[in-house]
């Protein structure tokens, strides 16, 4: 390992700063000193903040579109009525509408709030980690880990409990940003998806393949290109590169961004205003930069799918094939 990067913590008003090593053979990156606090306290701040983010009802659509296409890839893995658990469920968007799609579907969660809202609409969730979370050996047919495994501690230990839940041929779909990304080289310690400190591992394909496999799972697909984070992603790069503190637009819409003082009001003020100001031309370069680096294989997120015992085939039309993205 070496010393990869300093970089300032996600939430606006956070002074802190950290420093990432990585690894020189497969490019994994790690925060050198992960924080004190159980998932759930690390996760109630900041973005993950338990209140409804603005203009969450008016995104709807698009978030629908978001998780019709998380199924699409995980659809020919899935005959009707399985059983798929989600990790990390959040508000249960995702285990609702798997649901209606005919699955039978719970999630876990550790945060108490997102639970609690989960079950208000209709999601089967109950209120675990990884670690924690009581499930049958080989009792599921498919496991979905969203943007959850670089949150871990250990994240070989947590894949190794989710290979042992599922069934032999069993689907696991794990979604996590890609440190060999375009975004990550030109933001460095700009980038959105560093999220420090609550992103403690920082996965390339090689990285994350050579885990899986190290856990008895076969990659069977990579996809480079996720519209639920990648473009966002890329344009909250660009803007934090040219103000004080990072996503405090994103802070402003998640509820979350509240300045102690007058000279953070004035901070907070002015990056409201550049970001006002640099919005439309970050979109109109952030929108093809990501376009052409997803189909470079470079995308600023990835989705990977791996199976337990022998492999079927792949659905070379959804999702790009593993060795595209990752070593033999």
């Amino acid at each position: 390992m070496f010393g990869w990067l300093d970089a300032p913590a996600a939430d606006p008003g956070d002074r802190r700063r950290f420093v990432l090593d990585a690894c020189a053979d497969c490019g994994h990156g790690l925060l050198r000193e992960p924080p004190p606090g159980t998932a759930a306290e690390l996760h109630s701040s900041g973005g993950y903040a338990s209140a409804r983010p603005r203009l969450s009802s008016a995104a709807g659509p698009i978030l629908r579109l978001y998780d019709r296409a998380k199924l699409r890839l995980l659809r020919r893995r899935l005959a009707p009525g399985a059983s798929v658990l989600e990790v990390g469920a959040g508000r249960g968007r995702f285990l609702v509408h798997l649901e209606k799609a005919g699955y039978v579907a719970r999630g876990i969660e550790p945060a108490e709030a997102r639970v609690t809202e989960a079950r208000s609409a209709g999601a089967s969730i109950e209120e675990a980690s990884v670690e924690t979370a009581k499930v049958p050996a080989e009792s599921l047919d498919t496991v979905v880990a969203w943007h959850v495994l670089e949150h871990t501690h250990d994240p070989g230990d947590a894949l190794a409990r989710i290979g042992a839940w599922l069934k032999p041929g069993g689907a696991l779909l794990i979604g996590v940003p890609d440190r060999a990304s375009w975004q990550a080289s030109i933001g460095r310690e700009h980038w959105f998806h560093l999220d420090l400190p609550r992103h403690v591992h920082h996965f390339t394909p090689a990285s994350l393949t050579r885990l899986l496999e190290r856990n008895g799972m076969e990659v069977v697909a990579i996809r480079h290109i996720a519209l639920e984070h990648n473009p966002f992603g890329m344009w909250q790069t660009l803007i934090n590169a040219v103000t004080f503190d990072h996503n405090v637009l994103f802070g402003l819409f998640k509820r979350s961004l509240r300045p102690k003082g007058a000279r953070q009001r004035t901070r907070v003020a002015f990056d409201l205003l550049i970001t006002l100001v640099a919005a439309l031309p970050a979109l109109v370069a952030a929108i093809p930069i990501e376009l052409v680096a997803g189909l470079a294989r470079r995308g600023g997120t990835i989705a990977v799918l791996a199976v337990t015992g022998e492999a079927a085939a792949q659905d070379s039309s959804e999702i790009a094939p593993a060795s595209s993205g990752a070593p033999s």
